[in-house]
């Protein structure tokens, strides 16, 4: 709900040079009610070759006529005391969709983005209600484990449709990854006004891309505003949860002891990326000197003019590496496989004060300009991501794929033009897409070039008592090992034990290859789910947020089913469990990840990929928007 503003005219026309033009142009709809302004604009034109150009090429003139008419509808909207605007026609919205898209979108995505656009009133975490008595919400207690992104929007979803819920908590705080992670660098890698709540957009970011200490501070203020920490046992672990026929008795340890709770219901929101991964190398643990993980940060060890080395190259080390190069003395970067590093100049810039003033004040601006960070972040990558079966070229998939390479490949040369020893170990050899790319401004580059860093490709032999051994025979010598090697992200709810029907034990029936049904729901396991389970992972397209959302949608729908129908279990057919993992592991062999030869966190101990959704999120959130019957049995 955009508010009112007493700004003048010259404070409007400058917070206008920071618009986002065809959001800008798309919001107008809601104060004529038609489209007929589009007319007069150029179509956005978005590939590979201009990601960087948020405006799709819409010529300079073109902008500066748009910001002309958005603020004379500004200024008249103020003159005329801020009255309610017409709600724009469907053929309206369509066609603003479609520019913004930069092309016709598929019908099967009206719906969809029209309920992304909140078009029909404020937002709810999920939009299910349960029409039963106090009584009957009363005995469908629930468990959510974590308290993190994907808790916490469980623990809203529930207290919006009056069910009883208790929060646990291994932490202290709330936050998830984002209390754990606290690594120098640390920051979201999407864009925060799409990596954020759907119905608490936060149009005060002050980064496109927030560090770690503002995510925190988000989910701290989300959690207040909508009371969960009455909720909520931090420092507590669950031990098992055990299915007795009728409810989950979860046990749990804590400050307090350990006690069992019965709930009607369970929910896992302890993610993917929460167990950290020590590399399998010769001698883990006998380094002399302080070694530890990334997500285990030790604030304690000072790095000032150490003798660092880094094992690993993901992610997380590209945001350590740039933040510790500067202090140490020396750096050694050791790398398995170098990532692809997608080009982003804005990934450390901050939003313009005139930006967060639209998104506060000019009517639905928000809601399009998320639209377009959506459309931009899903349907344009994935098909470049997807294998062409009549493409034969060695290190890509497809025409689109190999354009994709190519477009990576100049960006690195040009980063690197000056060190042709370090491109050559910077062009990985597998297709764009395989593993995470990772979000680059060009600090990486810069960073490896620093007379005090080397990267190094040997492979390790071993860590022993004085450093770091490579294969070649030379003893890296150092004062501080940090492991920046991941996650153990197939390893689903370790330590966890999840007992359901019959005795049988979750990790027993999953036998290290977990599958679900839509990634939340598992046969033999009654009213026991999962937000960013087995296949929910997103690897170019999208925010995760928005996969838990769609997530906690079809949960709380699965509850409502318990509650109105007064029934006490409910669990997926195997059939229909079956022939949907069937599905996502045809299409993930299609995907870059899953080729044969790619190795990566995505694929589990017996080579399936058993974290990715592999298909557009529109099929994701239509399958989730309300459960089936008659895909469960209970």
């Amino acid at each position: 709900m955009a508010e009112p503003f007493t700004d003048s005219d010259a404070e409007i026309r400058a917070a206008l040079e920071a618009a986002h033009i065809p959001a800008l142009l798309a919001s107008l709809i809601h104060f004529t009610g038609n489209a007929d302004h589009l007319d007069d604009f150029p179509v956005p034109v978005a590939d590979i070759t201009n990601m960087a150009d948020e405006h799709g090429g819409i010529p300079a003139e073109r902008q500066a006529a748009a910001r002309d008419l958005a603020f004379a509808h500004l200024t008249r909207w103020r003159a005329a005391g801020y009255p309610a605007l017409p709600r724009p026609s469907t053929a309206a919205v369509k066609r603003a969709m479609n520019f913004v898209a930069g092309g016709a979108i598929p019908a099967a995505y009206d719906a969809f983005l029209t309920a992304e656009l909140h078009l029909d009133g404020l937002p709810t975490a999920t939009g299910v209600t349960i029409d039963a008595p106090a009584a009957a919400k009363a005995a469908c207690p629930v468990v959510i484990i974590g308290a993190g992104m994907s808790g916490l929007l469980a623990g809203i979803a529930l207290s919006q449709a009056g069910l009883p819920f208790t929060i646990i908590d291994a932490q202290s705080r709330v936050g998830g990854t984002w209390w754990a992670n606290r690594y120098p660098g640390c920051r979201v890698d999407t864009p925060n006004h799409l990596y954020s709540y759907s119905f608490e957009p936060a149009h005060e970011w002050p980064l496109r891309y927030s560090t770690q200490p503002i995510l925190q501070e988000y989910f701290e203020r989300i959690a207040a505003k909508h009371g969960l920490h009455q909720h909520i046992r931090f420092e507590t672990r669950v031990e098992s949860a055990v299915w007795d026929g009728h409810d989950w008795q979860v046990t749990v340890t804590g400050p307090q002891g350990t006690e069992t709770l019965a709930a009607r219901a369970v929910i896992s929101a302890v993610g993917q990326l929460n167990t950290p991964k020590l590399p399998d190398i010769k001698g883990v643990g006998s380094f002399a000197g302080p070694a530890f993980h990334s997500a285990q940060w030790r604030d304690d060890v000072d790095l000032q003019g150490k003798r660092v080395a880094v094992i690993g190259t993901g992610a997380s080390a590209f945001q350590i590496v740039p933040e510790i190069a500067g202090k140490v003395a020396a750096l050694t970067v050791c790398q398995r496989t170098a990532p692809w590093l997608l080009p982003q100049p804005a990934y450390h810039d901050a939003v313009p004060a005139g930006k967060r003033w639209l998104l506060k004040h000019a009517p639905s601006y928000a809601n399009w300009y998320r639209f377009a960070l959506f459309w931009s972040l899903t349907e344009f990558l994935l098909p470049a991501v997807t294998r062409d079966a009549a493409w034969h070229h060695a290190g890509s998939l497809s025409e689109m794929n190999a354009g994709l390479r190519a477009l990576l490949e100049a960006s690195l040369a040009e980063q690197l033009a000056d060190r042709p020893d370090l491109l050559a170990k910077s062009i990985p050899p597998y297709a764009p897409g395989g593993k995470r790319m990772l979000v680059d401004n060009g600090v990486w580059a810069a960073a490896l070039k620093r007379d005090n860093v080397e990267l190094v490709s040997d492979p390790i032999a071993a860590i022993e008592p004085g450093g770091v051994r490579l294969e070649s025979g030379r003893l890296v010598e150092v004062d501080v090992i940090i492991y920046a090697t991941g996650f153990s992200a197939s390893d689903f709810l370790v330590p966890m034990q999840v007992v359901g029907e019959g005795g049988v034990e979750l990790h027993d029936k999953w036998a290290g290859d977990a599958k679900a049904y839509l990634g939340m729901t598992v046969p033999g396991f009654p009213n026991f789910f999962m937000v960013y389970g087995p296949n929910t992972n997103i690897v170019v397209n999208g925010s995760i947020v928005f996969f838990s959302e769609c997530s906690v949608r079809y949960i709380v729908g699965c509850l409502k089913l318990l509650v109105e129908d007064g029934v006490t279990a409910l669990q997926p057919r195997p059939d229909v469990t079956a022939a949907f993992n069937a599905r996502v592991d045809a299409a993930n062999a299609e995907m870059a990840w899953g080729a044969p030869d790619v190795s990566s966190w995505y694929k589990n101990a017996s080579g399936r990929v058993s974290q990715n959704w592999p298909f557009a999120l529109v099929d994701y959130w239509n399958a989730t928007r309300a459960p089936e019957r008659a895909d469960f049995v209970g």
